[in-house]
């Protein structure tokens, strides 16, 4: 006798109803009598809401398991329903496409929003809190040419870089920006000196080796 396995079986859409219920509804959408496909379909209605007590406890439980049915049934199924019959695309909307953006990058390391930031400073009339802005600005600028580069970062090309991405928007403290400590970390790790076994002198007799003297007799 041939086994029946699942995977070669039709796909059940709402696996919670069963294998029994699918096969319900695949025999509903066989009749051709629409008055009697419609009455059958409300018996399935009935078994589905008792095998399914969950849905009891919710609102408008009889317009959800008339939506489930038309979903097991692969929107396949002409007969009367007393709520409007959904369709794939009402209960599965495709998302919109969403639209990368395409404007490029100056220097990719520093991040497109310190080049808006840059940018911004065109407009600020406060002299002063522009130029402490820059300096932090720079410092991160720094930092991340750093970490991009492996290099140590030179102030001049820090400040040039700033003046590409202001468009010579920017009067620059050229001075005071090239006198910015940098503030990156090396990452290399410390390397320690492992002493052997009898590298050291014993403490005790201050011989290399920590050994005995032997007594003599």
């Amino acid at each position: 006798m041939e086994k029946n396995y699942n995977y070669t079986r039709s796909k059940m859409f709402l696996p919670e109803y069963g294998r029994h219920i699918h096969e319900m509804i695949d025999y509903v959408k066989t009749i051709d009598d629409r008055a009697e496909r419609t009455r059958q379909a409300s018996i399935v209605i009935d078994v589905m809401g008792n095998i399914n007590p969950l849905l009891r406890d919710t609102s408008d439980i009889t317009h959800k398991l008339w939506d489930h049915l038309f979903i097991m049934s692969g929107f396949d199924l002409d007969v009367d329903s007393p709520y409007p019959i959904p369709t794939q695309k009402e209960l599965s909307p495709v998302p919109e496409k969403l639209e990368y953006p395409r404007k490029n990058m100056m220097f990719k390391h520093y991040g497109k929003n310190v080049e808006n930031m840059i940018r911004s400073l065109k407009d600020n009339p406060d002299g002063a809190a522009v130029e402490e802005t820059l300096e932090n600005i720079a410092r991160y600028m720094r930092t991340k040419s750093y970490e991009y580069n492996q290099e140590h970062p030179n102030n001049e090309i820090i400040i040039g870089d700033i003046k590409r991405m202001s468009r010579g928007g920017l009067a620059l403290d050229e001075e005071a920006l090239g006198s910015l400590k940098s503030e990156y970390r090396s990452a290399a790790a410390p390397t320690h000196q492992k002493k052997g076994h009898n590298g050291g002198k014993n403490q005790k007799n201050g011989r290399p080796g920590g050994g005995r003297r032997r007594q003599q007799m």
